[in-house]
């Protein structure tokens, strides 16, 4: 497996939440850099007995809702 896609998503308290799009894998983070380190041991320990994927990619989605009137 080439590459892994974590769709993230920063929750109303100021955290971070990561689930991967195409395995099993969910974790989260209080800050950026505690999530990346969390989703790659996530990673780590769901492929224990497998190849690691060569990537993995985080894709922050922002969910804005604007006034228009």
């Amino acid at each position: 497996m080439a590459e892994l896609v974590f769709e993230v998503v920063l929750e109303a308290d100021g955290g971070y939440c990561a689930e991967c799009l195409t395995e099993n894998i969910f974790t989260e983070g209080d800050t950026w850099q505690q999530l990346r380190e969390n989703v790659l041991e996530a990673t780590t320990a769901f492929f224990f007995d497998q190849p690691l994927p060569a990537r993995v990619r985080l894709h922050l989605v922002r969910d804005e809702i604007m006034s228009v009137a």
